[in-house]
């Protein structure tokens, strides 16, 4: 039997193989544009449709997409985090979500790892100085990496490599999150609550998913407790951050600089942050290198095929227990 596939965007050239599979199984493809759709696109696209699957990378599938879609099996998101799908309206609706959670942790870690690098070296600032014609190296105040305390707020897969890609420099890691360390991870960082990190980490990397209970948690209070002259660094969601609070941490030296792959209001975020002259910016490719990409694309569609084929999902995310 014929389905249809909605995807609703994409962050690569073309979605040659999406379809290729899908044509191979006898399947429908929608597609919207690589970049993602106004929500209201998309409701519409939703309701003129009626897709058995939903595919999204960044747009936003609201509940009111999802009510439109019948006999929806799936929606699959092309990536870890979930804050752009409805997942109550996916579950009334019976539809299985799923997402690809581990398939660029060497990737954001990597990321997160060159941040801290660019920042204690100086890379980012004195690149800029020397295309400007500026030539003066008595005037760098650089920092050694090792002996650096970096706290991790999140511990996840993507703190977890962090924290072993950091243990042989000579660094300390600090860390809070939901679940404690074990084994050999729990002899890399010292564990504490978030209050205890801040005021200690010269380097503060964001790591946590957005959800309601985190939307704006690093806010003007949680600046005013870090270190003074600590980095901050955010290569999870944008949305976790108060942009005019880190703002008046950078301007009022709380905060030596920031590094962001994500800011709140992207895809257009607002050159306030992305031009302030301490902070170091990247458009949300913490993610990015073919390999990623490809394993993104690949168990994205593995997931949607078989829901399709009413096979259970290899990763399949449950709403919460009652």
């Amino acid at each position: 039997m014929t389905q249809t596939i909605f995807i609703t965007d994409f962050a690569w050239p073309n979605l040659d193989y999406e379809r290729q599979q899908f044509e191979a199984a006898g399947h429908r493809l929608v597609a919207g544009r690589s970049a993602a759709l106004p929500r209201e696109e998309i409701e519409a696209i939703a309701e003129r449709e009626r897709p058995q699957a939903i595919m999204t990378c960044w747009a936003q599938v609201s509940a009111t997409a999802i009510g439109h879609c019948r006999d929806l099996a799936i929606v699959a998101r092309y990536g870890v985090g979930l804050d752009n799908i409805a997942l109550d309206a996916a579950w009334a609706a019976g539809a299985r979500v799923t997402n690809v959670p581990d398939y660029c942790v060497e990737e954001v870690s990597d990321h997160a790892v060159a941040m801290l690098l660019a920042w204690s070296r100086g890379i980012v600032q004195w690149d800029r100085e020397v295309k400007r014609g500026h030539w003066n190296p008595a005037l760098a105040q650089l920092k050694r990496t090792r002996g650096l305390t970096v706290g991790l707020v999140g511990y996840g897969r993507a703190g977890k490599l962090i924290a072993r890609k950091l243990s042989g420099w000579g660094l300390r890691t600090i860390a809070c999150g939901r679940t404690a360390p074990t084994g050999e991870d729990a002899a890399r960082v010292e564990w504490m609550t978030m209050a205890a990190l801040l005021p200690q980490a010269d380097v503060v990397i964001a790591l946590v998913p957005l959800s309601p209970a985190t939307a704006n948690l690093f806010d003007a209070a949680c600046f005013a407790q870090m270190k003074r002259g600590a980095l901050f660094i955010n290569v999870s969601r944008g949305g976790l951050v108060d942009n005019a609070a880190l703002l008046d941490a950078l301007d009022a030296g709380q905060l030596d600089a920031a590094a962001l792959d994500v800011i709140a209001g992207e895809p257009d975020p607002p050159a306030t942050v992305t031009r302030h002259p301490r902070v170091i910016a990247t458009p949300h490719i913490a993610f990015s290198s073919p390999d990623a990409i490809q394993e993104l694309r690949e168990r994205t569609v593995d997931e949607v095929l078989r829901a399709l084929r009413g096979e259970p999902a290899r990763v399949l995310v449950a709403p919460p227990a009652a």
